[in-house]
């Protein structure tokens, strides 16, 4: 039998065009409410500002910006994921967390170079559920380390 990954599943929307991707579960502390966040000047473009999430600062990035696919709309169904980023804890904007769920490695095609104007950099692969594919994401390389340098200053985290 393969062995299973579990995967935190969520949409980013794109007008008419809704892309699927997944984060491994291990990487996700929580899923929260989206709130506005901080505003700082200075961050990256894709740096949304700061939020106090029980007494720890962490930079939110709005995904959508990250890959370059506009700016997010933020509606009820938005949430702020809270990953783990090469040892970084950071909130990711997405438009909705749509379910967890297990995905047979043996469902799991190598990303193509580009997929949806996402580098392969960022990939770990392409699965398959369902009649679905699944973009998935390797969040240690989702932030150069650069951007992650960054985002050390602005959190006010060290690395």
């Amino acid at each position: 039998m393969a062995n299973e990954i579990q995967l935190v599943v969520f949409t980013l929307k794109q007008g008419d065009m809704i892309c699927e991707y997944g984060v491994s579960i291990t990487k996700v502390h929580e899923i929260i409410t989206m709130t506005k966040p901080t505003k700082l000047p200075q961050a990256p473009e894709f740096v949304e500002g700061i939020i106090n999430l029980r007494g720890k600062i962490i930079p939110i990035i709005d995904l959508k910006k990250r890959f370059q696919m506009g700016a997010s709309d933020f509606t009820s169904e938005t949430r702020s994921v809270v990953v783990e980023v090469a040892g970084q804890t950071v909130g990711i904007i997405v438009d909705e967390v749509s379910e967890v769920l297990r995905l047979s490695e043996d469902n799991i095609e190598p990303a193509p170079t580009i997929v949806g104007g996402i580098a392969a950099d960022y990939l770990t692969g392409v699965g398959k559920i369902d009649g679905r594919l699944l973009v998935l994401l390797d969040m240690d390389k989702i932030l150069s380390e650069g951007e992650r340098a960054e985002l050390v200053s602005v959190g006010g985290q060290e690395e």
